[in-house]
């Protein structure tokens, strides 16, 4: 056995679209973001204002527990329904998982602008089933919602 075993680093986007390929019933996608990294993950950063916005199936999301980088959220939909979601939020890096949902996002330096990264899947059995029937449907909504993420991005920052 050799001591020096090969590693590979992934930047936190990168690790996003891993975590896509390995789950079942998830799907990632990125964007570029003409803002500098912090005023992209300042905006991303903010669960319970953009959480909202970037998960069609969330009406409302309040913190209600943190201790350093590990939260716990409440989420609502426009129906009513709520979900608990336990989440990891670290700079340039969010991982939030309920019961049957799962959501990430993620942000890389790319010379003055930032590549965005985001993630949405489903903890349901069959889920590798349904992403064969729903996947171009999912993949022009996840298209949206990256697209307008980056202009509500890049809208706020040019008013600053």
């Amino acid at each position: 056995m050799s001591a020096a075993w090969p590693t590979a680093d992934l930047d936190p986007v990168r690790r996003l679209h891993v975590m896509a390929a390995a789950i079942p019933g998830a799907m990632s996608g990125e964007v570029v973001v003409r803002r500098p990294i912090a005023q992209v993950w300042a905006r991303a950063g903010d669960l319970e204002t953009e959480l909202p916005l970037l998960v069609h199936d969330f009406r409302e999301v309040r913190v209600r527990d943190r201790d350093g980088e590990r939260l716990v959220a409440d989420a609502r939909s426009p129906l009513g329904l709520r979900a608990r979601f336990d989440v990891v939020l670290r700079p340039n890096w969010c991982w939030c998982e309920s019961r049957f949902l799962l959501c990430g996002m993620a942000a890389v330096e790319q010379g003055d602008d930032t590549l965005f990264g985001f993630l949405g899947g489903v903890r349901v059995p069959g889920a590798g089933r349904l992403e064969s029937i729903a996947s171009r449907p999912a993949t022009a909504l996840l298209r949206g919602t990256l697209d307008r993420f980056a202009a509500r991005a890049e809208a706020e920052s040019a008013q600053d």
